[in-house]
């Protein structure tokens, strides 16, 4: 596997898991990853992976804000782009070791991402 490094390992998890392209997103993750989420923590590839498969499919655009390095983390700031909502940001933070992702702190507000309706 490359070498890569920190930040280019996480636009390039971002950027394959936004287009649906969970398994190559997964090969830049450590077996025991750790996210949290607003209400969960996931723990391991494959639940992470059952996660971000769950809602890719419904991203219709993820403009980025910003990323920012300081050593292994990484903070990427985003738009997540729905049928729902274009404007609700999303937040991540990152732990970057040998390459991999090895944590990921997910930040965003779960209602903005509801169907019309269910409030």
């Amino acid at each position: 596997m490359t070498q890569h490094t920190t930040t280019q390992a996480v636009r390039d998890f971002h950027h394959a898991w936004t287009r649906g392209d969970i398994e190559t997103a997964m090969t830049l993750v450590s077996d025991d990853i750790v996210c949290r989420t607003p209400g969960a923590d996931l723990v391991g590839k494959d639940a992470y992976a059952h996660y971000l498969a769950g809602f890719a499919p419904s991203l219709t655009g993820v403009p980025e804000i910003a990323i920012f390095e300081d050593g292994e983390r990484i903070a990427l700031f985003y738009y997540p782009q729905t049928t729902t909502t274009t404007t609700a940001p999303a937040a991540e933070c990152f732990t970057v070791r040998d390459g991999l992702i090895i944590e990921n702190v997910l930040i965003f507000d779960r209602l903005s991402y509801a169907p019309s309706g269910t409030e």
